[in-house]
């Protein structure tokens, strides 16, 4: 993306001070990159693409842009053969707040049309498009960690449920938040949370109840898979996890995140099938090579120059 802001990343064993360096990096951002107005755009680190929802005084209340330019960016993301791994966070106080409904509720409650059928139909779009804002994070072959501190409410669930990897600092707290505001969930909770908890009851408790889960019930529901002090520290963890697998080979990187999202959706055997017909190309990379060839010197794969995908 051109209008990502490059600064230098230091490899090796020692991420965390480089980590924490990043962090600060980012933290000086003055607010969303255009063409965006929801969304801010940097890269802190050597093929790590920070994506950070920017609209604090709103709570980052997902408002009518946000929606189309999430697509937009993800998109271009998913072109881009700098990136090989995004970092998405939250800008102020907390993570988000969820839908903006004095933003929203006109033209998805009042939609323009003659009679019931049309307006159904203009309605069932209008979702259909919502849904691929959070979808494009799952079709997006880079790996997408999401580092959520303090509130995470409503749609912000369905965002995070379609990332591949969830942290979060020990003042977080998550809410389905859609049966308060008379509604079912309907961009991605119901469909991924299952999924990544495991326990139907939990979930159905959650969905149906609209109770605040914390960090600590997050945490051994599997919901997230590491807790942290704070912010700093939660975006240096992320960091320090984006560094890891963007110094891995992308084909091996992006071939492992479309085999499992393939595989969760699929029998074992179609699983099978599809990883083996994937890997009789994939295989025949040079990044195969480079890799076993660094083990045979006991090199750290961090030094491995791996080509752009």
């Amino acid at each position: 993306m051109n209008s990502i802001i490059r600064s230098a990343f230091v490899g090796g064993r020692g991420l965390w001070r480089p980590a924490l360096n990043a962090v600060r990096a980012m933290s000086a951002s003055g607010g969303p990159t255009p063409p965006f107005t929801t969304l801010s755009i940097s890269q802190p680190a050597t093929h790590v693409t920070h994506v950070e929802l920017h609209r604090p005084e709103k709570r980052n209340a997902m408002n009518q842009a946000f929606w189309s330019e999430m697509i937009d960016c993800f998109n271009q993301i998913a072109e881009d053969p700098e990136c090989r791994v995004v970092v998405f966070s939250g800008a102020g106080k907390l993570f988000t707040a969820g839908i903006d409904l004095m933003d929203m509720a006109g033209g998805l409650l009042r939609p323009d049309a003659d009679d019931t059928a049309r307006i159904s139909w203009k309605v069932r779009q209008t979702i259909s498009k919502y849904q691929e804002t959070f979808s494009v994070i799952e079709k997006c072959p880079k790996p997408v960690v999401v580092a959520v501190h303090g509130a995470c409410v409503g749609a912000g669930v369905d965002l995070i449920t379609a990332c591949d990897i969830r942290l979060c600092t020990q003042d977080a707290w998550f809410q389905v938040k859609e049966v308060d505001i008379g509604l079912a969930a309907d961009v991605g909770t119901l469909q991924r949370l299952p999924k990544v908890i495991g326990s139907g009851s939990l979930v159905n408790e959650l969905a149906l109840t609209a109770r605040k889960m914390y960090s600590d019930e997050a945490k051994s529901s599997g919901l997230v898979s590491r807790v942290f002090p704070d912010k700093e520290t939660l975006m240096a963890g992320a960091m320090e996890v984006a560094g890891e697998i963007a110094s891995r080979s992308p084909v091996a990187v992006q071939g492992t995140k479309i085999n499992l999202i393939f595989s969760r959706d699929h029998s074992v055997k179609e699983g099978l099938d599809f990883a083996a017909t994937w890997n009789m190309s994939m295989l025949q990379t040079d990044d195969l090579m480079k890799s076993a060839q660094a083990a045979l010197e006991k090199k750290s794969i961090k030094q491995v120059v791996f080509s752009k995908l």
